[in-house]
């Protein structure tokens, strides 16, 4: 099940829409979908878990809690929805495009994808671009 939580004015326009791409990117990998919740919030309140959780100290745009493996996916993602608005303006891409980006970042990394290194952090985008070529497809 996917469930979305809103901590902010921001609402996914078409929650049944984002539902069935999500659990059609973890479908491609290979994974089984378990409970998921995204949790849509303000700088302020995803900063208050990056410093108390991974002790960073610093703004993102999205935290992973992953409660499952490589292939059961299930946790807790949540989304700045502040730092995606600016990343859409720094990258001149629309904001629900950006939204999906950092949805499908989200995904990948429950998927066991990383980014740490310039090979990964390559393999991430390729994948991300390829997850957001999927969420207009008819299934």
């Amino acid at each position: 099940m996917i469930n979305f939580h809103y901590l902010t004015d921001f609402q996914i326009s078409d929650e049944t829409e984002y539902t069935d791409w999500i659990d059609r990117i973890i479908t491609s990998e290979n994974g089984v979908q378990g409970e998921l919740d995204f949790i849509f919030c303000d700088d302020e309140y995803l900063l208050k878990i990056n410093q108390d959780f991974l002790q960073h100290d610093t703004f993102t745009d999205i935290i992973t809690f992953p409660y499952g493996d490589d292939q059961n996916i299930a946790g807790d993602i949540f989304i700045s929805v502040d730092r995606v608005r600016e990343n859409a303006k720094i990258f001149k891409v629309e904001f629900e495009t950006e939204m999906r980006r950092v949805i499908s970042h989200g995904i990948l990394h429950m998927l066991g994808f990383g980014d740490k290194t310039d090979q990964e952090s390559e393999l991430m985008r390729e994948k991300e671009n390829e997850k957001l070529k999927m969420f207009h497809v008819e299934h």
